[in-house]
């Protein structure tokens, strides 16, 4: 894959370029970059932004300095790569999107700030508008990494052995579910004790045992008795 980020803060990215698993689809062929909308914007002194109109407080990030980062990017080839702006206003982010997501050649990510990013932008440059949960921050920065963390993990080599994602939240193998509970050593510990069937070597007792726990947590999740 390769999978670009335009933000005001590339220099944001640099811990999560150091991630284990992010190496590892690197090393593996993937290609990540973290472009600056200032480095093409078509305004002097490096101004990426404006008042809205109709007044009110902020300000908005303007359609053409994302417009002339874009053509600078990708020029003619601009429209074959899917492009997903981050946003509140948008889908849900969510297991199903990041399997989808992860199965593009490449990838972009429209990161905002201050108030927003003019709704053309939205409206005629971007294919998707994803929102990674109903609560504002202070840009899309955060919410870019939480959305390529998911969709980088998901590619070959990621995380070392292919075995670490088959019973993970959400998974098939879970039935869509959170993971179950995890228990390491000590077996006892303040008086708090792991449940007897994963001390018992029963390997298919565990495996029902778990996905118990994982359907109960799933129904849990979704406000269930």
């Amino acid at each position: 894959m390769r999978l670009d980020v335009f933000t005001l803060f590339p220099e944001w990215f640099e811990w999560f370029q150091t991630q284990r698993h992010v190496r590892n689809v690197v090393a593996a062929g993937s290609e990540l970059r973290f472009i600056d909308y200032r480095e093409t914007t078509p305004l002097g002194a490096g101004q990426v932004d404006d008042s809205p109109y109709g007044g009110g407080a902020g300000m908005v990030m303007r359609v053409d300095v994302v417009d002339a980062a874009l053509e600078a990017a990708y020029g003619a080839e601009r429209g074959a790569r899917r492009t997903v702006l981050l946003t509140p206003s948008g889908r849900m982010f969510d297991e199903e999107l990041a399997i989808d997501l992860a199965s593009e050649p490449e990838l972009t990510l429209l990161c905002g700030r201050y108030e927003g990013i003019d709704e053309r932008v939205r409206e005629h440059l971007v294919t998707d508008a994803v929102s990674i949960g109903r609560y504002v921050l202070a840009g899309g920065e955060l919410a870019a990494m939480v959305v390529a963390d998911a969709v980088l993990r998901k590619l070959p080599g990621a995380l070392g052995h292919a075995e670490s994602a088959l019973e993970e939240s959400f998974s098939d193998a879970l039935e869509g579910h959170p993971e179950y509970p995890h228990y390491t050593r000590p077996a006892t510990y303040r008086g708090w004790g792991v449940p007897d069937v994963l001390l018992s070597g029963d390997h298919e007792r565990v495996r029902g045992w778990r996905l118990e726990r994982s359907r109960e947590r799933g129904e849990t999740a979704s406000g269930g008795s």
